[in-house]
């Protein structure tokens, strides 16, 4: 089990995210847009360095959605290996067997 304010933490990245989602990229289009002139998408980088680091996706780490654990993570299930093994082995996951050979 992770600390608490670990997950809280990501959790608020997240919110913060989706909140300036829209604006942040705005900002990209005005500077990827090789016809906006150099002026415009200057200020537009200077914008987007002005944002919160916090707003941006790449800020968020994968975690387990039972334990929190952020290390061993299967994005197919959205769990870390331990949690999938314990509900794999119970049959909780629907489709998923025990390898042997």
């Amino acid at each position: 089990m992770s600390k608490k304010c670990s997950v809280e933490r990501n959790k608020r990245r997240q919110g913060m995210v989706e909140n300036k989602k829209t604006s942040r990229l705005n900002l990209l289009k005005v500077i990827k847009c090789k016809t906006t002139s150099f002026d415009e998408r200057l200020a537009a980088v200077h914008k987007l360095a002005e944002m919160p680091r916090n707003s941006s996706r790449v800020r968020i780490k994968n975690r387990c959605a039972l334990t929190g654990r952020s290390k061993g993570y299967y994005r197919k299930f959205g769990l870390s290996r331990i949690a999938l093994r314990e509900l794999a082995s119970a049959g909780f996951l629907p489709g998923v067997t025990k390898a042997s050979w």
